[in-house]
């Protein structure tokens, strides 16, 4: 699951030329085998010259519920929400691993599943970030996906749509903006940490962008609410996806079936 040439991979659509390539039966076993691994309860010692990133999405918010599209909106934790920012911070706080730091996005969402972790794992302060937002969905934000159809059709179209460089009317962005912006603030974070490990608490949409930048696939079924996604980068800005996710902290807490916002069609 190594990548490398950090650059090349964003570069004239590829990334879209690449997710295209090869038998869809064979990236779902790629994928298969990738989210089996669950490499949260492993503490070894991360190498001098790679940085260790546990990315947490944030806890279930009133919005996911409703299947509401979020973007850069605020939209509280719910009560299940708040038991699973709970979770996720007792399960890496009992992994006996220790964290240099807890990152996170300036979304309240994000930020109050981060202090849960930061709280329970002993680490002085949240690092807040806006680079970890959401995608910005421009006009679509607040809408539910029916809404969005009916109401603003052309900006609904952009969301939804294939092509990498189409940005959604409004001030939102384009599936490759996501990716720049997503790769950049995570090689920022792992420049500062080689040989330790960091918690990032983000969204939905900036997990799959990081799936799809380690990997050159997409991610295979949805991205949970509190689900643990672990990344390796290296010195050289080499990705390696350790896990994909890991909700299995969440099995008395339970979560959205839906996962909304967890995947390509919301966020």
């Amino acid at each position: 699951m190594d990548s490398s040439g950090h650059e090349h991979r964003l570069a004239n659509g590829e990334l879209h030329a690449a997710i295209a390539q090869g038998g869809e039966e064979q990236q779902q076993q790629q994928q298969q085998q990738q989210q089996q691994q669950h490499h949260v309860n492993s503490a070894d010692a991360v190498p001098s010259d790679v940085a260790e990133l546990l990315v947490v999405r944030h806890g279930e918010t009133t919005w996911n519920a409703a299947a509401r599209l979020q973007g850069h909106a605020e939209s509280d934790l719910n009560d299940v929400g708040k038991q699973q920012a709970v979770a996720v911070a007792d399960r890496l706080a009992s992994s006996g691993m220790n964290f240099a730091a807890v990152y996170s996005s300036d979304l309240r969402r994000a930020a109050e599943t981060a202090q849960a972790i930061a709280d329970r794992c002993q680490c002085s302060k949240v690092v807040v970030k806006e680079a970890l937002r959401e995608r910005n969905l421009g006009c679509l934000q607040g809408l539910t996906r029916a809404e969005a159809r009916m109401q603003e059709p052309k900006a609904y179209k952009a969301f939804v749509s294939s092509d990498e460089t189409r940005d959604i009317p409004g001030g939102g962005e384009s599936l490759e903006q996501l990716y720049i912006r997503a790769q950049s603030a995570m090689e920022e974070i792992a420049e500062k940490h080689h040989g330790q490990r960091v918690v990032v608490v983000s969204h939905g949409g900036i997990l799959r962008s990081l799936h799809i930048i380690a990997t050159g696939l997409p991610s295979r079924g949805k991205v949970l609410n509190a689900s643990i996604n672990t990344f390796r980068i290296s010195d050289t800005k080499d990705w390696t996806m350790c896990s994909f996710g890991d909700v299995q902290h969440l099995q008395d807490v339970g979560y959205l079936s839906s996962a909304f916002g967890g995947d390509q069609e919301s966020g």
